[in-house]
């Protein structure tokens, strides 16, 4: 097996599409895909989510002081009237301290978490809504292979593409 596979691409272009596809393929935990592609991109996935599952349940959880605005009966910010040096008259919201449990990662869960930054895209779902890759393999899916030792994909042939017949696959997690 190759050690890098070029793909027909420039590398800045390959790189770019294989972050992409693992991206997608992490979220939604499927993409259909070439052969070629697909065993690119299981070798990426694989080693990120290894990385996950090390790191899982590497973290404190503490109590810290954070700050809100303060919020009127409709949910609106509650402003007062402030003036600066230069008499200039502007608004400020107010703000209100409050406690709360945070989770606090050790330095080698915080390293880990910037890797799977710097290897994943950001991702947004069918509404639109802004999904935090990080997160979702941390939370959902390093959790379902924790007693697993590896081999967290799986490919299925699909047969030759109608066109150029490149053969396509399934590559899904187990």
């Amino acid at each position: 097996m190759a050690k890098n596979r070029k793909l027909g691409r420039a590398s800045a272009v390959r790189r770019s599409m294989l972050k992409g596809l693992v991206t997608t393929f992490i979220v939604n935990g499927k993409i259909k895909t070439t052969a070629a592609r697909a065993a690119e991109v299981q070798r990426k996935a694989e080693k990120l989510i290894t990385l996950a599952v090390k790191e899982q349940n590497n973290f404190d959880t503490v109590e810290k002081e954070v700050s809100k605005a303060k919020l009127d009966g409709k949910g609106r910010k509650l402003l007062r009237t402030a003036t600066s040096k230069n008499d200039n008259v502007y608004d400020v919201v107010e703000r209100e301290l409050d406690v709360k449990m945070v989770q606090s990662d050790q330095p080698s869960r915080l390293k880990a978490r910037r890797k799977l930054i710097a290897e994943l895209n950001e991702f947004h779902d069918s509404e639109g809504k802004r999904v935090n890759t990080v997160n979702h393999l941390f939370n959902e899916v390093a959790p379902r292979y924790l007693d697993r030792e590896g081999g967290y994909s799986r490919i299925i042939k699909l047969g030759p593409r109608r066109g150029d017949a490149a053969e396509m696959v399934i590559l899904e997690l187990v």
